[in-house]
C-alpha cells in the first residue's frame, strides 16, 4: 500500500512538473488547449495543463533568411542569377502559428517568387544600378503578403548579381575603352593647353623688338652646352643687329 502511494506521489509531482514551462525574454508562448487557441504567455515561468493544454514558442527577434540564388530573365533578355536577404520580425505571434504551418519558409518561398518577378521585370542596367530600387519592391510586396500571417518585412537586400561570362567580357571591354577614350581627351586637351601657352608666349615675344631673337639665343646656349661640340646655324640678319644692340648696352 506504502508503495502504491510513492507511486502515486511521482507520478503527480511529474504530472506537475511537465507543465511548468520558461518561456525567454525574447518568445511568446502561443497556447493550445484541447487544440483550441486559448492564449498568449509572456516571458517567464508559466505553468500549463499537461496532455490538454500545449504551449509553442514563437521567436519575436528580427530573424534574417537567405533568398536562394534565382536564374532570371531581364526585361532585356539576358540571364543573370541574383539571390538576396530578407529581414523580416514577427509582429502577431498567434497569426505566425495559426494561419500558416511554418511562417519562415513560407516567408522564403515569397520572397523568392517576388525577387524573380522584380528582377524579370526590370533592365539589366536598372538591375545593377538601381539595387536599392529593386530590393524596396520586393520588400513591398513581400509585407504586404505576410502581413496576413503576423509578420513584418523590415528590409530586404539585393546581394549577388552575377551575369553571364561573355557579358562580363563585353563588359570589361567598355570600360576598357571608356578609359582610353577619357585618356585621349586628357591628353588633347593637355596638348591644346600647351598649344595656346606657346601660342600666347609666341605673341609677348614678337611684340617686344628682338624678342624673338633673343629667345633663340637661350636656346643655342642651352643646345651647346659641351665645350667640344660644335654647332652650325644659319642665323637671320635681323638677329645680328639684335646681338650688337645687346652688346653696345
Amino acid at each position: 500500500m506504502e508503495g502504491f502511494v510513492v507511486f502515486v506521489i511521482i507520478v503527480v509531482v511529474l504530472f506537475v512538473l511537465s507543465g511548468i514551462k520558461v518561456v525567454n525574454q525574447y518568445e511568446r508562448g502561443v497556447v493550445l488547449t484541447l487544440g483550441r487557441f486559448s492564449g498568449i504567455r509572456e516571458p517567464g515561468l508559466r505553468i500549463v495543463v499537461p496532455i490538454f493544454q500545449r504551449i509553442i514558442r514563437v521567436d519575436m527577434r528580427s530573424t534574417p533568411i537567405d533568398v536562394p540564388k534565382q536564374e532570371v530573365i531581364t526585361k532585356d533578355n539576358v540571364t543573370v542569377g541574383v539571390d538576396a536577404v530578407v529581414y523580416f520580425r514577427v509582429i502577431d505571434a498567434p497569426k505566425a502559428v495559426l494561419e500558416t504551418t511554418n511562417y519562415i519558409y513560407a516567408t522564403s518561398q515569397f520572397a523568392q517568387a517576388a525577387l524573380r518577378d522584380v528582377a524579370g521585370n526590370a533592365d539589366l542596367d536598372e538591375l545593377l544600378s538601381k539595387r536599392d530600387v529593386i530590393s524596396q519592391q520586393i520588400k513591398e510586396i513581400v509585407d504586404s503578403q505576410t502581413d496576413q500571417w503576423g509578420i513584418d518585412v523590415e528590409n530586404v537586400k539585393v546581394q549577388n548579381i552575377e551575369l553571364p561570362a561573355d557579358m562580363k567580357r563585353a563588359m570589361a571591354k567598355q570600360a576598357e575603352a571608356e578609359r582610353e577614350r577619357r585618356a585621349v581627351i586628357i591628353t588633347a586637351e593637355g596638348e591644346k593647353a600647351a598649344a595656346k601657352a606657346v601660342a600666347e608666349a609666341a605673341e609677348m615675344l614678337t611684340s617686344i623688338p628682338g624678342g624673338i631673337n633673343i629667345r633663340t639665343l637661350q636656346t643655342l646656349e642651352k643646345i651647346a652646352v659641351e665645350p667640344s661640340q660644335k654647332t652650325l646655324f644659319v642665323l637671320p640678319a635681323d638677329l645680328t643687329d639684335t646681338i650688337a644692340r645687346v652688346v653696345n648696352k
